[in-house]
């Protein structure tokens, strides 16, 4: 049966990929985060470049919106009369390279987020011979048309979808310069060298009045970043360097992360942790397919063995060679490589807006939206959410919002295995034979914690039914848990089933973590860390706590589900749909094609796993994965 489904799959795939579409930008506008990764796997012809597409495709009905996105992405068009218009381009032609003009510091402030190779290297290699280039069209597309084309297994035509047809304006070239009289050219050139002098005293001009360098900050309004990373440059000892790179490791030529030993301090780890504070603005500010290129590069570079030496532009380098990088990536690393920093960083970084919508994001129950939503409401600080807002906050938000800064220290290593063996103990004291596996951040090696993960499991499944509930309780009395945020018995209600599999209907499916039993705690140890007279306050931290229950029989699962960096818990799941036909999900495997259990767990005779490490190794080993011990799973 695996057999025949895995030839389906890669029938459909085949079948999918020889269709030519023309050259596709996805708009993440009205999308959600699942159905745009599956959108972004389907497409053959995606770029992330919006200036290099020929259709904008997304769920756009109305003209005027269309071109608010094709404005929201910095693409100036000018709008073609309906009876102007042209048959449509045959789909899936090649791109000429038309003579450009040479790339400029405003062609690099898009905000893009991976540039494809062509058109940086076009645009680097400046204006050549011949004609001029005609004018270029763009059409914004309604999602029902790839999709109408992908079950009709044939590119439709594209006029009964357009939305709006516009034609690119280029940019305004620079002005020629103007003949400048004999003394001026003099008193410039007398300028020139009094500068010249003065920076090599070490003196350095004051900003003028008014500059990005006088206000030290670009304002409340987030733009794209007017980032102008250095032309890539080649000496003699890295063309040496180029004919020796090592080779690109076998696991680096896949998509998918799980299938990539990648340690919890890589060789870039300073580049990555640059890279990452990009990707958090790009979260902020909701730019979706910004977050996913990033992710994408992230996991991919973290998992690169070797210490990057070179950032050339062609796709032979080290950089731009590997998968989910490209050239943006390679100008980054160069910016960081000759600077020891990447200018967009630092600028996320001084920027007041993204600096309040950070403070609000951080606070526990408040996701990316809420966080703007706070901000459009004109709240900046979590004084104004109390005064303005309070009453209007979940009763989760309120907790996140009263302990914020005792939530974002950090928990040692310690005082997570402290935690993690209180609440073992009282788990064996309701019912024996419990066994426990502490999971997220700490398995994977990190030296400290943000919350504390832990799943719980019994050989008897009657053990573990309705269990959380009572352990909950017994810990509230025992004075550790101050407050339960969430409480959630799903698995249980469901007879400790694998969740179903109910098709593609997403508003059917179970999702994520959500379907095992579980309880999201604030935790405080009431053992007081200082003495003194009993009336004084606790002053132990208040942590974040998450008490997981699986059935045995698939605790292989809820472990490996709960462990993984989010890129590898994303390509777990990627890898299950496209590769095996199965969903996976942390309370267990279901197939995609009858919707049945799929046990990995047991073993050949049917017994269960002797314990939950165990079982979790024959889950990689069902699914065809190479085992990655839990500290090669670090993918951010």
């Amino acid at each position: 049966m695996e057999a025949h489904s895995d030839a389906r799959s890669r029938k459909r795939s085949a079948s999918h990929m020889a269709l030519s579409f023309p050259i596709i930008f996805l708009l993440s506008a009205n999308l959600g985060s699942q159905e745009l990764q599956e959108l972004e796997e389907q497409i053959p012809t995606l770029t992330y470049d919006i200036n290099e597409a020929e259709v904008v495709l997304g769920r756009i009905f109305r003209k005027e919106r269309a071109m608010f996105e094709l404005r929201k992405h910095k693409l100036v068009t000018e709008e073609v009369d309906p009876s102007e218009r042209s048959a449509p381009a045959s789909p899936g032609r090649k791109r000429a390279r038309m003579a450009t003009p040479a790339l400029t510091s405003s062609d690099l402030d898009s905000d893009s987020d991976t540039a494809s190779d062509g058109e940086i290297q076009r645009r680097l290699t400046g204006p050549g011979p011949g004609p001029a280039a005609p004018a270029v069209t763009v059409k914004v597309v309604r999602l029902g048309w790839f999709t109408d084309s992908v079950k009709a297994g044939q590119v439709l035509p594209i006029d009964d979808y357009v939305v709006y047809q516009g034609r690119k304006v280029p940019r305004t070239p620079a002005k020629a310069p103007q003949p400048v009289p004999a003394e001026r050219a003099a008193e410039r050139a007398a300028d020139v060298m009094k500068r010249a002098l003065a920076d090599a005293g070490g003196q350095s001009r004051s900003p003028r009045p008014g500059s990005s360098s006088s206000r030290g900050a670009r304002g409340e309004t987030y733009t794209s970043h007017p980032v102008r990373p250095p032309l890539v440059r080649q000496t003699t000892s890295e063309h040496e360097i180029d004919a020796q790179l090592p080779p690109i490791p076998d696991f680096l030529h896949t998509t998918y992360s799980c299938q990539r030993p990648t340690p919890v301090h890589p060789p870039n780890e300073a580049f990555i942790e640059e890279l990452a504070k990009i990707k958090t603005a790009r979260t902020l500010v909701g730019d979706k397919i910004g977050v996913r290129a990033y992710s994408s590069a992230i996991a991919t570079i973290a998992a690169y063995p070797y210490t990057f030496q070179t950032a050339q532009e062609n796709r032979s380098t080290e950089v731009s060679r590997l998968p989910g990088c490209g050239n943006k990536i390679a100008l980054l690393f160069q910016e960081f490589k000759d600077t020891g920093q990447i200018r967009e960083a630092r600028e996320d970084e001084s920027d007041p807006k993204l600096a309040v919508l950070k403070l609000f994001y951080n606070i526990w129950g408040v996701a990316e939206t809420t966080a703007r939503d706070f901000y459009n409401r004109g709240w900046r600080d979590l004084d104004d959410i109390v005064e303005y807002g309070w009453e209007t906050l979940t009763r989760v938000q309120q907790i996140g919002v009263k302990y914020y800064d005792e939530f974002q220290q950090r928990i040692p290593r310690a005082e997570v295995e402290a935690i993690a063996n209180v609440i073992l103990a009282h788990a064996n004291q309701i019912r024996d034979g419990f066994e426990m596996v502490i999971v997220g951040g700490y398995r994977r090696g990190k030296e400290a914690s943000g919350d504390v993960d832990v799943v719980l499991s019994h050989r008897d499944e009657s053990a573990t039914r309705d269990f959380v509930g009572r352990l909950v309780v017994r810990l509230e009395r025992a004075g550790y848990v101050t407050h339960t945020l969430s409480l959630s018995t799903a698995n249980s209600e469901r007879g400790q089933v694998p969740v179903s599999w109910k098709g593609n209907d997403r508003s059917r499916a179970g999702t994520g973590f959500d379907t095992l039993d579980k309880a999201l705690v604030v935790w405080q140890d009431p053992v007081r860390a200082t003495t003194g007279e009993a009336r004084n306050p606790n002053s132990n931290p208040h942590r974040r706590v998450d008490i997981i229950i699986s059935p045995w029989k698939t605790a292989g699962c809820a472990v490996l589900g709960w462990t993984g960096g989010t890129a590898f818990q994303r390509d777990l799941r990627r890898y299950c749909r496209r590769e095996k036909q199965l969903k996976f999900d942390s309370s267990g495997i279901r197939s995609r094609t009858d919707g049945s259990w799929v046990d990995l767990e047991s073993g050949p005779d049917g017994s269960p796993a002797p314990d939950m490490l165990t079982a979790e190794k024959r889950v990689f080993a069902g699914l065809g994965l190479e085992w990655r011990p839990p500290e090669e799973r670090c993918t951010g």
